[in-house]
């Protein structure tokens, strides 16, 4: 008897523990130095519990830190974009807001900017001397620039608009391009793409001229990028409703569409520094992601004939790769997994048989036969509409159409989308034997921008039905349990966890709920300045919608949940407040509902340190046996 079929479903003995998604780490962007004789020294940033940790690959020689005493983390908006590369240095943001100077062959990091407000995408010119990045400082964004030595007090160089991200230089220096965009829009609504040309002559960059060459309603673009000859600039758009790849003509002003895919080449740009394509250097061509139902795949475009094909290659291991970033030899370096294969830091050189594994993210100690694979499920909304998925059986056997203990996930966002790369949190339940759904709800991207946007006006209502319809599926499949049903989600998948035990009470044994939202008014109120009108389009602008932001919150409905549930909360969170939980912990304290109320002290919106991964897995693993496994 296996050891598995030995245990009831939910109670097999498992090889991933707490301790082992605690001290994981966090893989979170890679870069070529542009100017390396031959290309290959590589950097990336590694996340270690609280701390950001950069690491630097020589050729021929193993990694090591570039960083000991700083944490690398930017802190405009939800982050990213935490460092740039260039001319034998790295330029750091450090967590306590202050851009740094660092030299790949060792050294100390040097400050080249005071301690100021906040920074992100520090990006150098291709000659070294200057370093434009995002600044944000008492709610007012720009483009600010210093010279690489910090010599010099920084400047404004751009400003005006609500938001900037994704800067990138010409390579000539001459020129400047980036994305822009004002509130009440998010960067997946409407954005424009900007070029200024600039006058190099003097101590520090000044622009001469703007141009918009491309400020289309409701078109959202993403991830300018000058071709290495300067001829092109190229950049991702969603006109034609799904994220394709053009090309600006800088001399004869023409557009074009180089790729006309019903598949994803952008991704939402909820942090800074996100990338999903790059130019060979030789500038023929242009290798780029694509994303089709969650499954991540590597393509590449011939520019001149603007035809695209699949990158046949041993990366076809990977059913996830992120961050692309290509070398001055042309080697691809990727943060790269699998549903069965960690997080790893890979390169690839096109047209050979081996793929470089220069950082694992977890140890790969468990049998890949011990973890699920996802399948890609779809069922019908109440509309007939298509609802996307992705779901994970427990890998054993499973021959005779076991009903499950089964966990119905809902993402964040909600503009974001489960994808197939490696989940160790779907992994540490579906190896103790529960049954694991990714609900990409309508709403979710990777699906097309009309399926994206038909959650305007109706967050609550579609995510909540479209949560209900999924694990509806699988009990009519006859392979969930409806009477082991479990609920969970984070941020906004938290508060679709929420809304959902308070419109439909009964239907879940459990849920678990990270830091949800309660109260829509608050977080229109309360949360940072990147989401202070997300709220317009998903429920509608205020006073005007106050009925429906009523409707929505359940705060105001909190008694209506009977159902036992398990809240996590961040002591700091900026953007889903402690209040907020407090609030839904007080309804369920006063009438006496099965619950139990972490609060994680120093943790923001998600958790960092190893202890609160370690107890947060633990405490759920123990709620469930409680009130599900054993109820």
């Amino acid at each position: 008897m296996s050891t598995q079929t030995a245990h009831p479903y939910g109670l097999w003995p498992s090889p991933i523990q707490p301790i082992d998604l605690a001290t994981s780490l966090r893989l979170a962007d890679l870069a070529w130095d542009t100017t390396d004789t031959d290309g290959t020294t590589l950097v990336w940033l590694e996340g270690r519990s609280d701390k950001g940790v950069l690491v630097c690959a020589p050729p021929g020689q193993a990694p090591r830190d570039l960083t000991s005493t700083l944490s690398v983390r930017a802190r405009v908006g939800y982050g990213g974009g935490d460092f740039g590369i260039g001319n034998g240095y790295v330029y750091l943001v450090a967590q306590e807001g202050r851009l740094y100077r660092q030299a790949l062959s060792g050294g100390t990091a040097q400050p080249i900017t005071p301690q100021f407000g906040h920074m992100a995408s520090p990006t150098p010119s291709p000659d070294g001397k200057w370093v434009v990045f995002v600044h944000t400082y008492e709610g007012t964004d720009c483009l600010a620039i210093v010279d690489a030595e910090g010599r010099n007090w920084p400047q404004k160089l751009v400003s005006g608009a609500d938001f900037y991200m994704q800067p990138c230089w010409s390579p000539d220096g001459t020129c400047l391009a980036w994305i822009e965009w004002d509130h009440p829009d998010m960067p997946w609504d409407h954005t424009r793409l900007k070029l200024a040309h600039l006058d190099i002559s003097g101590t520090l960059p000044v622009i001469t001229q703007v141009e918009t060459p491309v400020d289309r309603p409701d078109v959202a673009l993403f991830q300018p990028q000058f071709s290495p000859n300067r001829r092109h600039l190229a950049y991702i758009s969603d006109e034609s409703g799904w994220n394709n790849l053009h090309l600006y003509d800088l001399r004869s002003g023409v557009h074009r569409a180089l790729t006309t895919d019903t598949a994803e080449a952008g991704v939402p740009a909820w942090v800074q520094g996100l990338r999903t394509y790059g130019f060979h250097p030789g500038g023929n061509q242009i290798y780029y992601l694509r994303n089709e139902r969650g499954f991540t795949t590597l393509w590449v475009c011939d520019i001149e004939t603007s035809t695209a094909q699949a990158v046949s290659s041993p990366l076809n291991t990977y059913t996830h790769l992120s961050q692309i970033a290509i070398s001055p030899s042309g080697e691809l370096a990727f943060i790269a997994s699998s549903a069965t294969i960690g997080e790893r830091i890979v390169s690839y050189v096109p047209g050979s048989h081996n793929v470089q594994i220069h950082r694992r993210a977890t140890t790969e100690n468990v049998s890949p036969d011990r973890l699920a694979t996802p399948q890609p499920i779809q069922w019908n909304a109440t509309n007939g509409e298509p609802v996307y998925g992705l779901y994970y059986p427990p890998a054993g056997p499973n021959s005779n159409k076991v009903r499950l203990p089964t966990i119905i996930h809902i993402h964040g966002g909600p503009t974001g989308q489960a994808t197939a790369r490696y989940n160790a949190g779907a992994q540490f339940w579906t190896t103790r034997g529960y049954a694991w759904l990714e609900v990409n709800y309508r709403g979710s991207t990777g699906y097309g921008k009309p399926y994206m946007t038909a959650l305007r006006g109706k967050w609550g209502v579609l995510d909540v039905e479209d949560a209900l319809g999924g694990a509806q599926y699988l009990i009519d499949a006859e392979l969930a349990d409806p009477h082991k049903l479990v609920i969970m989600g984070g941020s906004a998948g938290g508060y679709t966890v929420l809304k959902t035990l308070v419109d439909h009470p009964g239907f879940f044994k459990a849920g678990v709920c990270l830091y949800g939202i309660a109260n829509m008014f608050t977080l229109a109120a309360d949360t940072h300045k990147f989401e202070a009108h997300y709220l317009d389009s998903l429920l509608g602008p205020l006073p005007q919608s106050s009925a429906i932001y009523r409707e929505r919150s359940p705060i105001f409905n909190a008694d209506r949940i009977t159902d036992p549930l398990a809240i996590f909360q961040g002591e700091i969170d900026p953007v889903v407040p402690k209040s907020q939980s407090d609030s839904i912990v007080e309804s369920l304290r006063r009438r006496d509902v099965p619950h139990e109320y972490h609060v994680y002290e120093g943790e923001g919106h998600g958790w960092r340190k190893q202890e609160t991964i370690e107890q947060f897995y633990r405490a759920v693993e123990r709620f469930l046996k409680q009130y599900v496994i054993f109820a």
